[in-house]
């Protein structure tokens, strides 16, 4: 899969896309990134990338031309025209059933935004969808960016060592994580608990699941409600709720 990124700060990005995992996806050509330096597309000789908005107000706004030029030479360079995503805090939050939809297709244009945002014209010409992390506001589309691009990049074949890795983790099955236990048997008083010492995988399993349907139940309700549980969640969801009253009548 490759991620084209039309950026004003593509410096930004050299540091999370050469560590760790996305560094190896990268060398074994499982993922291709490439940043784009929206400045070198602006035709003025002070290449000119932002101006005060129409009507006044505080800030600058972010041309249409230059994004315009830049997304258009990416278009043109890949062999297969990629969804284009615009990072913005007006957009659709991102959730793990987003970054899976995404992370079917063969390729992704993201836009950072910068300052008071971009051009509308941008939204209305080459924009398909737009991407918000969440409720909050940075200073610009560059970290959302890298958030985006870590979160599908995990999903994509060979990209983890371990395959089922992804699939444990919190959000992709709409459950949080399971707590996880390694050495040392015994830490400050604290020890592992027994049926992960136990060998039986079964009961691993089991215990696994209650654990994340617990943790999900006490610290995110709320993904529980859409959810669509097996005959073992319900049952086990059961317990865990018998549980917690026996603790509170304690």
């Amino acid at each position: 899969m490759f991620f084209d990124i039309l950026t004003l700060f593509p410096k930004m990005f050299v540091g999370p896309f050469s560590e760790s995992i996305l560094k190896r996806a990268r060398e074994k050509d499982l993922i291709d990134i490439k940043t784009v330096n929206i400045r070198d597309f602006a035709e003025d000789k002070h290449h000119t990338t932002d101006e005060p908005p129409y009507g006044g107000g505080a800030g600058m706004v972010m041309k249409a031309e230059p994004i315009f030029k830049a997304w258009q030479d990416t278009q043109n360079k890949r062999e297969h025209k990629s969804k284009t995503i615009l990072m913005s805090p007006q957009g659709k939050e991102l959730s793990q059933d987003l970054v899976k939809d995404l992370s079917k297709e063969k390729g992704l244009t993201i836009i950072c935004g910068r300052y008071e945002g971009v051009d509308e014209r941008v939204r209305e010409t080459i924009v398909d969808q737009e991407i918000s992390i969440g409720d909050y506001v940075l200073t610009g589309g560059e970290l959302p960016a890298m958030v985006l691009v870590d979160s599908i990049s995990r999903l994509l074949t060979g990209v983890l060592g371990d395959e089922d890795s992804s699939k444990n983790d919190s959000f992709y099955n709409g459950l949080l994580e399971h707590p996880h236990y390694t050495r040392p048997r015994e830490f400050n008083g604290l020890k592992v608990p027994d049926v992960l010492l136990s060998g039986n995988h079964q009961l691993i399993e089991r215990w696994r699941k209650k654990e994340s349907l617990k943790r999900t139940f006490l610290r995110r309700k709320d993904l529980l409600e859409d959810k669509k549980f097996s005959d073992q969640e319900i049952e086990l969801l059961k317990e865990i709720k018998l549980e917690l009253k026996g603790e509170v009548n304690e």
